[in-house]
């Protein structure tokens, strides 16, 4: 197992994840005997972080990995949990939570604690002092009860940047949607970087992208394979490894197979070649770059309409690609319906102006048909 030194623990690569444990068939139950064969597994196996949340698995994640873990030292792993700040009828409840967060978990501490999935739904929820979210967890770090305190986060850069300088001096790491997908097409790599301007290392949550990247098509299959002579998957973590800033990455493994296979590439520290980097950022171009929009934001001074477009074309782009998903019912649920792809009015003063001839009506048009 490789390992990455954090302050002064030595972390495995690998986190193992637990939003996506085993369930017994024909059931949404977590199937408890897997997930304790499995967590054995991974600790004689080398990793030794283990990541959960309140709300994973209807609630009964923490419970599950709490039993899991239960028969093993407590110094022979490190285990975090988060604030369930997504869900806004939460805020104010934080010592209640926590409190139950650790019976759940049957710990004394969690060695990681973050703050979860700052995104445009809560940012300003989090940045209310009222609700005192991230002043408790400060408080509750200097009691020992959090040994290291750090955020997740779904946003895009601009609120990603507003909750750092509110509260990055409190931020010790910071996990991130990282892939050769969203390494652009979510702007990760300028959170790297700013990150790093602040010497906050990256932790990395979906690195094959919920399974997206595990399945293929097979011209996706043959691009990949023109990249590294390694399978998909692999090649999928080998692009992560490339990156000196990310010292853990988490993956949902939901079998023993998958642990196994993940395990076998985190025994040996083999990340992309520059030119190797650039071919799968390639590739996830490719896959993701169904309108070319290029943001210069031409369009948005002649909209009568007051519309965001690069960023509806954004959202546009990811619903196509992942069918989906939260990313783009969240941002669009902070929006008034005058500002929805629906309000368009479809006067083409944008298109007109437009470098890349993107027939901006139609696609809006489109995009509310995919929305209902």
């Amino acid at each position: 197992m490789i390992y990455k030194g954090f302050k002064d623990k030595s972390l495995s690569a690998l986190g193992l994840g637990t939003m996506r444990l085993p369930l017994i068939e024909g059931t949404q139950e977590i199937d408890q005997k897997s997930v304790n064969e499995m967590v054995d597994f991974a600790i004689e196996n080398g990793i030794n972080y283990f990541d959960t949340a309140w709300g994973y698995h209807g609630g009964m994640s923490e419970i599950a990995i709490g039993k899991a873990l239960k028969g093993h030292k407590r110094d022979s792993f490190y285990l975090a949990t988060k604030f369930p700040g997504y869900d806004i009828s939460n805020m104010g409840k934080t010592p209640e939570i926590f409190e139950k967060q650790l019976e759940k978990c049957q710990v004394e501490y969690f060695d990681f604690y973050l703050v979860h999935n700052v995104c445009e739904a809560n940012i300003e929820y989090y940045l209310d002092k009222s609700y005192q979210t991230v002043e408790y967890l400060v408080n509750e770090k200097k009691k020992g009860r959090i040994k290291h305190l750090g955020f997740s986060t779904h946003a895009d850069f601009t609120n990603f940047k507003r909750f750092l300088d509110e509260y990055g001096d409190d931020m010790e790491f910071c996990q991130i949607q990282l892939n050769y997908i969203d390494y652009e097409f979510q702007d990760a790599k300028a959170k790297i970087e700013y990150l790093t301007s602040l010497g906050i290392p990256v932790w990395v949550m979906e690195p094959i992208r919920g399974g997206r990247l595990s399945k293929l098509s097979e011209n996706e299959l043959y691009d990949i394979s023109k990249i590294r002579n390694e399978n998909h998957i692999a090649t999928a973590f080998r692009f992560i490894q490339a990156i000196p800033e990310v010292i853990v990455t988490l993956s949902g493994m939901s079998n023993m197979k998958q642990l196994k296979e993940n395990i076998e590439i985190f025994n040996e520290e083999k990340p992309l070649s520059k030119a190797e980097f650039v071919q799968a950022l390639a590739l996830g171009k490719k896959m993701t770059q169904c309108v070319p929009c290029t943001s210069c934001r031409y369009c948005t001074e002649y909209c009568p309409m007051g519309l965001d477009i690069p960023k509806l074309i954004s959202l546009y782009n990811e619903k196509v690609f992942s069918g989906g998903g939260f990313i783009v019912s969240m941002n669009l649920n902070t929006l008034p319906k005058d500002k929805l792809p629906s309000a368009c009015i479809a006067c083409k003063a944008c298109q007109a102006v437009c470098p890349q001839s993107i027939e901006i009506p139609n696609i809006f048009k489109d995009f509310t048909e995919r929305l209902k």
